[in-house]
């Protein structure tokens, strides 16, 4: 994963029973768990789908070495708009949205978030959708769910990543970034739940479909606060909800700077 996790503290999952189930720090417990979970997961409705790609699930030894080493975080605003790429970010932002100005105009009328915003996040997150990840999603947000560092924030989006698969939103086999996000902004299964939005009307909510992760990014914020025409630099009205899309400083600010550079 390339930044700190959104939050999402209460899904309407119930979290709360996911707690049971016993964690651990290596490898060794991880089928234990998986037996356990399984158990939990069936009583807050899991269905046989998402209960047999629980079961299929690996541990994912690379995303708990991700998870130790999110160093750029710690960088300076500067090193980290250096290391990011922000000026690369504007540049084909600026492109993006010249040549789809009535794409990201229709979200700012729906959501009241600008196209700036949008863009900026989704350059940073995927470099415009060019890199989503190669990690197996569930086997990543399983391996978190278990992992005693964050266990009680996994557990929920692990359910929800199986209630995905039971609606055939997800699939056993689907990739994504190291902590298990999906699609183009990289959403977590509880999130996809909780704000996801069918952008182009076919009926289903697919984060690699352009359409549907504009629009659900754009929901997310608005579900969080934005203000239609307030600013979002830091210090103004919309930065605090940028601040629920990431909890790191820098990034943060980044994109701000970024989506008000794209924008011109």
């Amino acid at each position: 994963m390339k930044h700190v996790l959104s939050t999402l503290l209460a899904l309407t999952l119930g979290t709360g029973a996911a707690h049971a189930a016993s964690c651990g720090n290596d490898a060794s417990g991880f089928e234990r768990w998986k037996q356990e979970f399984a158990a939990e997961a069936a009583a807050q409705g899991v269905g046989q789908a998402g209960l047999n790609a629980l079961a299929q699930t690996s541990y994912a030894q690379r995303t708990i070495n991700a998870d130790r080493n999110q160093k750029s975080f710690n960088y300076s605003l500067e090193k980290f708009m250096q290391v990011r790429g922000s000026d690369t970010i504007v540049a084909q932002g600026r492109k993006k949205l010249a040549a789809n100005p009535g794409f990201y105009q229709s979200l700012e009328n729906s959501y009241g978030v600008p196209a700036g915003v949008l863009l900026a996040i989704h350059g940073m997150e995927t470099g415009f959708g060019n890199f989503m990840g190669d990690s197996n999603v569930l086997s990543a947000i399983s391996t978190l769910a278990y992992d005693c560092r964050r266990s009680e924030f996994f557990s929920g989006h692990a359910l929800a990543a199986l209630k995905l698969v039971d609606r055939g939103a997800i699939r056993p086999g689907s990739t994504g970034a190291m902590h298990g996000e999906l699609g183009h902004t990289q959403f977590l299964p509880g999130n996809i739940l909780a704000y996801g939005v069918d952008g182009d009307g076919n009926g289903q909510v697919d984060l690699t479909n352009l359409s549907d992760a504009m629009a659900s990014t754009a929901n997310f914020l608005r579900q969080k606060g934005w203000q239609p025409g307030a600013g979002f630099q830091e210090g103004q009205p919309n930065f605090r909800v940028i601040q629920e899309w990431n909890a790191a400083g820098v990034y943060q600010k980044a994109i701000a700077l970024m989506a008000a550079d794209i924008e011109g």
